[in-house]
């Protein structure tokens, strides 16, 4: 039941919301976001205390500022994300600015392969349809199952409608693939700064530990493709802004975890800068860093925020 009534509500946004006139949309959207900030549940909690790390100088007022900012790009990425399939190309073209595109157009003429990797920052779905329309080069992604599947079925769908080719993060098959598009000199879009695995590389982020994806760096080692970090955020315009960063270079030594370790630790420092210039479009409202994750339920047997 619970299943299906999830799965019925993601429907009812995308039948509905992309129907609405865009401000009415936009309206809509910033009102739900301050009803679920006012409610000071758990995900506006976890999203203050990873704020926090992000913005170690800020005061609870601040903090509290920072997070209704937040709530309410999420609830943006949302409304948007409803409303996309409706959209002509043209407003795919136009409604993303990325700062030096010129590295991703330059490394897709090399020939070799490029990998984009994304913190939860902005829309990225968004910045795909922008690749896919403005630069002209479809893509290749990893999801995430999600439960139903009957949901999964629906984001697969939207995103391949899109121009996306959209791979399960499960099943072991995911890794082989991306390779082989890349050594056709094709393009990899992964989103890449919470691990979703056993295997994933500790870096230091904001000063502390948590694990990245191996992915991107083990890739771009394997098929010499070019890895680039990417960053985006949202401004008081309908354009979603964007940087794409200077490229992760392969260390010359060290054995193969060693290199993977050093380009995702430069990932995570990329991220980083971005996340620091824009915290409130940091859609990061899950458990992050290890020493959250290494908690146990308190004495009352609820999970500590």
């Amino acid at each position: 039941m619970k299943d299906r009534l999830t799965d019925g509500l993601y429907g009812l946004g995308w039948g509905a919301v992309k129907k609405l006139p865009e401000p009415v949309a936009n309206a809509l959207g910033r009102r739900i976001a301050d009803l679920v900030w006012r409610r000071r549940g758990k995900g506006v909690l976890r999203l203050e205390s990873n704020l926090a790390r992000v913005v170690p100088d800020a005061d609870e007022a601040r903090l509290r500022e920072l997070s209704r900012a937040g709530m309410r790009s999420y609830l943006r990425y949302w409304m948007e994300s409803f409303r996309m399939p409706a959209w002509d190309r043209d407003r795919f073209r136009t409604g993303v600015d990325i700062q030096d595109e010129h590295i991703l157009v330059e490394g897709l003429a090399a020939g070799k392969g490029v990998i984009l990797a994304l913190p939860h920052m902005g829309n990225y779905d968004l910045a795909g349809a922008w690749v896919t329309t403005k630069i002209g080069i479809p893509f290749t992604t990893v999801a995430e199952r999600l439960k139903p599947e009957t949901l999964y079925d629906r984001f697969v769908a939207y995103r391949e409608g899109l121009g996306m080719e959209v791979l399960p993060h499960t099943g072991g098959s995911a890794f082989g693939t991306l390779a082989r598009r890349l050594r056709a000199g094709g393009l990899v879009c992964l989103v890449a700064d919470r691990d979703l695995s056993a295997s994933g590389i500790e870096v230091t982020f904001f000063g502390e530990a948590t694990r990245m994806p191996a992915g991107p760096a083990m890739l771009a080692q394997q098929t010499g493709a070019l890895l680039l970090p990417v960053t985006l955020w949202y401004d008081d315009s309908t354009i979603m802004r964007g940087r794409i960063h200077p490229p992760v270079e392969v260390p010359e030594l060290g054995e193969r975890a060693e290199k993977a370790a050093a380009m995702t630790q430069d990932l995570a420092d990329a991220y980083a800068s971005g996340i620091a210039e824009h915290p409130q479009d940091w859609h990061m409202l899950q458990r992050l860093w290890l020493a959250d994750l290494e908690e146990r339920p308190n004495s009352s047997g609820t999970e500590k925020p």
